[in-house]
């Protein structure tokens, strides 16, 4: 897009540079004549027999030459004037009271036969002129903008900040805008009762409703994007109740890059609603564990694995691996990684995790300094369908990579758990239980700094409930919530990723990481908010029935088994929970039965994972399903 801009703009400015260059001619010599004239007390005849108009033709060319000249060194020709202000205002006077001053030297002397006043009249009326002519753009387009307010709706913005300047600004200079701004809102009591560029600052938070009333607001604009995420979710609460459109400002780094337009104003997401702020990395961290370094992550094109890839692609890698059984989802990310990092030598192979030989043989090939381990069946009710292919995949998949990474002198392991591992009440939980207890195994007996991260969900990621919700709300419903009091925690996919790469620098071997992910939010909620965000009543516009909870699924999620406990990390939002102690011989002999199962052996296949979890409790959903 750069480069189009870049390849564009000189067309366009090209015709406008011409024009005023066409006008300043006019009016310098205008105002040479006016000067003149004004000089003469406006008597034609007088100015005409004082032979002075013979010495001003005379002048004209070199006159008018040298006050182009000036305009182009103060940069006249350059500036957006429909956006003009003091600066450009400035220059204007600058370059006229240098053109002032010239004549005055050519005249004073008596190298120009004119009379001695001419200069001063000539730059305050050449002053004058231009400055119409400079900013009548400007009063032009606010008349315009004036005059089409009628079919604009009326907008509340919400921060008299300079952003909130800034946005204000677009709105009433941008042809785009569909916007009249008619109030604002800010917090700061000694704002309230002033105005910015014209806009009345009615009050604080607390006014929002009845201003929305008083002003007849269809549309709120949140223009302060330093705000927390709590305070940021305060205020959506109160415009929710407004039914009126809500709205938010790009991020702050966003406006350093000066990409403020009316197209980037967006709606708000569920994600910008998150009870707790995100999470900070120490990237000097991870630059040194991961720069020129050859990296591996299975089921690199899923969710989790793609933005794994992403973010281990900013930090130089020697070379990334990246391993998934999906080839369509492998070759997206393969296509991406070239086009934003050309440099990054890539290799994209396909297998499965579940075939010993092929992850044996990729590793011995590539020999990985780190393995991200984000290979796995994570649907839970699809799981409980079918819970041998969940051992396959997760249990002996892991134990496959594992193997082959202890084997290879890989220096750092990462297994991505879930906190669906805590007190299972599915295949797919209990299967990632067994995950962390071999990677816990693996790291007493290896080399390999083996370690485990546990988060909850992820927004967005296949298979989430976020983007089910938005289908079913696009539908117009109804939308389907398994029980009114479930709850369960969430994060941001960049943010579950950075917790990984995270724990991949802190890791000294064993550990199990878990976040600090706030609190729990209730499922009902987040559907209902995510119905008013599309600017529907929930129950009234779009309805929401409950299903029951599916099998293996319960009302609310942990992130710690109750003797594990908790240890802080040098990121206050990162723990690391205490190893829970097992048997290695028992784990060893668990493994070799599950292995020994055949399909159709579900029920034995359930009761093995109770042998080797003990907090495995299955539901009778999930047993029967």
């Amino acid at each position: 897009m750069l480069s189009l801009k870049k390849k564009s703009t000189p067309n366009l400015l090209l015709p406008r540079i011409i024009l005023l260059v066409v006008l300043d001619v006019a009016v310098i010599n205008v105002s040479a004549f006016l000067a003149l004239f004004i000089r003469h007390e406006f008597d034609y005849a007088a100015m005409a027999d004082s032979g002075f108009l013979d010495t001003l033709a005379v002048i004209a060319v070199p006159n008018t030459l040298m006050t182009l000249a000036l305009f182009t060194l103060f940069r006249l020709y350059n500036s957006l004037w429909g956006f003009a202000g003091a600066d450009e205002l400035a220059h204007i006077f600058a370059a006229a009271g240098l053109a002032m001053v010239i004549q005055g030297l050519c005249i004073l002397p008596g190298f120009v036969v004119l009379p001695r006043s001419f200069p001063v009249l000539y730059g305050m009326i050449l002053c004058m002129f231009t400055v119409i002519i400079r900013f009548s753009y400007r009063f032009l387009r606010r008349i315009r903008a004036h005059l089409m307010h009628a079919s604009r709706q009326n907008t509340m913005l919400i921060g008299a900040g300079q952003a909130g300047a800034l946005v204000l600004r677009e709105f009433k200079n941008s042809r785009f805008s569909q916007n009249k701004v008619v109030c604002i809102i800010d917090d700061d009591p000694g704002k309230k009762g002033r105005q910015l560029m014209g806009i009345r600052i009615v009050g604080g938070r607390d006014v929002i409703e009845a201003a929305v009333d008083k002003y007849g607001i269809t549309e709120i604009i949140l223009a302060i994007p330093t705000l927390s995420t709590q305070a940021k979710k305060d205020i959506w609460e109160i415009c929710s109740r407004t039914r009126c459109k809500f709205k938010q400002m790009p991020g702050i780094y966003q406006l350093a890059n000066g990409d403020v337009s009316i197209q980037a104003i967006r709606d708000i997401d569920i994600e910008d609603l998150l009870e707790r702020d995100v999470v900070k990395v120490d990237m000097g961290g991870l630059s040194d564990l991961i720069k020129g370094k050859t990296v591996m992550v299975t089921g690199g094109g899923g969710s989790i694995g793609s933005e794994l890839c992403r973010q281990l692609a900013s930090f130089q890698p020697k070379e990334l691996v990246i391993f998934d059984i999906y080839e369509n989802n492998a070759y997206a990310i393969e296509q991406e990684l070239k086009s934003n990092f050309p440099e990054l030598k890539t290799h994209v192979l396909i297998g499965s995790v579940r075939d010993e030989q092929r992850i044996d043989r990729v590793i011995g090939q590539f020999r990985p300094a780190i393995v991200y381990h984000a290979a796995a069946h994570k649907h839970v009710p699809l799981m409980e369908r079918s819970p041998l292919e969940a051992v396959k995949n997760n249990v002996f998949g892991t134990l496959n990579t594992a193997r082959a990474a202890a084997k290879y002198g890989v220096e750092h392991f990462v297994l991505i758990s879930t906190d669906k591992a805590v007190n299972p009440t599915n295949v797919m939980g209990a299967s990632k239980r067994i995950c962390e207890m071999i990677i816990q195994s693996l790291a007493d007996t290896s080399s390999t700094c083996f370690a485990a991260v546990r988060f909850g969900n992820v927004l967005g990621s296949n298979g989430s409930v976020i983007p089910l919700f938005r289908e079913q709300i696009k539908k117009g419903g109804p939308v389907t919530v398994t029980h009114p009091e479930i709850t369960r925690f969430f994060m941001t996919i960049p943010e579950a990723v950075s917790l990984v790469l995270q724990a991949g620098a802190y890791a000294k071997g064993g550990e199990i990481f878990v976040l600090d992910m706030g609190d729990p939010v209730k499922i009902n909620d987040l559907a209902r908010n995510m119905i008013r965000l599309s600017g529907f009543e929930p129950e009234v516009d779009i309805p929401i029935i409950y299903t029951g909870l599916r099998p293996g699924e319960k009302l609310y999620e942990e992130l710690l088994l109750s003797e594990e406990g908790l240890t802080k990390t040098a990121n206050d939002l990162i723990y690391i929970g205490h190893k829970t102690e097992f048997d290695q011989n028992d784990l060893q002999a668990g493994l070799d039965a599950l292995r020994a199962l055949e399909e159709g052996q579900e029920a034995l296949l359930r009761r093995q994972l109770r042998l080797m979890v003990p907090t495995y409790a299955p539901t009778a959903e999930a047993v029967h399903a």
